[in-house]
């Protein structure tokens, strides 16, 4: 294959095919791949500005009857330390948050079984009735799909439900590989490839801003990586005229210390640092109608997340005042809000603080 002509293809906006993708991936050379993402990056982002939020990450509970197999975070219903937080703790850690210049929280949490769509309803309204300001961008499309199983609704229906009191924005969790071979090996109690991506479709069609992830480096093939940044594409792709859809891709490398999947079946980390670096520069030539990658700073370090902003990232995401699920499973880089900005100008970028919605606040 003439990778050559596959990449004026890419710098032209052209949707790339499998076949594409795992060619440039495997064939092109790491500096060659990085200046072609960034140069599709800089087209659509002409100033050398680099986004970054406040918010907090707060889990509504850690009972999950996912039970995936990488994650040390679940604990099953009468687990001696199960919790559902509490309106106290909310409110305490909202303060907090407030008080340090944010006023988004991401809330997820299990999949627990007896918390159904009144739970999260009277949850909702609480929290913007004591914080009119604050932006929910919470649960993700696992979430929905057991919520609608519980009450033998739609997912539209829920969505409709949680729109109308108070969710503002819908993240792209569990999506880890969207291929059914490796959801029914690390994940098999999560909801399916097509009924995330049908999730997804629906919030679309709603008007809920909504993003997109991508958790890899354990059981899925290269093949398997190209096909789910082409079934978010075509998702995205098939959005209604007017709608944001999903505003921003957040590839992670899976996190493995004390994880089952490493435990007791062997699999471990594969990813370095240089490929994650071509993963995001793959995944801006791969995802054009994509306006934002985000380098994930918490699961790879910084050095190699400022290495991304000239691989095709616009964004460095949030500077995680709490984060309580990977940090579970080795992710414990940190970075307060002046060690962000200062990150991203040593790698020669402006700051720009921004809100989840992707617009520039004063700075």
């Amino acid at each position: 294959m003439n990778t050559e002509k596959v990449l004026k293809r890419a710098l032209g906006g052209e949707f790339l095919t499998a076949a594409e993708g795992i060619a440039i991936f495997r064939e092109v050379p790491l500096p060659a791949l990085m200046e072609v993402a960034h140069e599709i990056r800089m087209s659509k982002h002409p100033v050398k500005e680099v986004s970054w939020l406040i918010d907090r990450n707060i889990n509504i509970t850690n009972v999950c009857v996912s039970q995936c197999k990488f994650c040390n975070f679940c604990r099953r219903p009468k687990s001696p330390d199960a919790y559902i937080t509490t309106t106290e703790q909310y409110k305490e850690k909202i303060e907090e948050l407030i008080a340090l210049g944010g006023n988004q929280v991401l809330l997820q949490g299990g999949m627990h079984p007896a918390l159904g769509l009144s739970f999260y309803i009277g949850l909702f309204m609480e929290l913007k009735s004591s914080f009119p300001n604050l932006k929910l961008h919470a649960l993700g499309p696992p979430e929905i799909v057991h919520i609608a199983t519980l009450e033998d609704m739609t997912c539209e229906q829920v969505l409709n439900a949680l729109i109308e009191a108070g969710l503002d924005s819908l993240p792209g969790a569990g999506a880890e590989i969207l291929s059914d071979r490796v959801r029914k090996k690390i994940s098999p109690a999560k909801c399916s490839a097509a009924e995330w991506l049908e999730v997804m479709k629906v919030a679309h069609r709603l008007g809920l801003t909504t993003s997109a992830t991508m958790m890899f480096g354990h059981v899925e093939t290269m093949e398997e990586r190209i096909e789910h940044l082409i079934r978010i594409r075509e998702v995205q792709h098939q959005k209604p005229e007017g709608a944001t859809g999903f505003i921003s891709f957040i590839p992670w490398p899976y996190q493995d210390a004390g994880t089952l999947l490493k435990e007791k079946f062997g699999i471990s980390n594969s990813v370095s640092k240089q490929e994650y670096v071509k993963m995001i520069a793959l995944s801006r030539i791969m995802l054009p109608n994509f306006d934002n990658i985000q380098a994930s700073w918490l699961t790879v370090g910084v050095p190699t997340a400022q290495l991304c902003l000239h691989a095709g990232a616009n964004d460095f995401g949030s500077v995680m005042i709490e984060e309580n699920v990977v940090s579970t499973a080795g992710a414990d880089y940190s970075l307060d809000i002046e060690q962000m900005q200062q990150a991203i100008k040593d790698a020669g970028f402006i700051p720009r603080q921004r809100n989840q919605q992707f617009e520039f606040l004063n700075d």
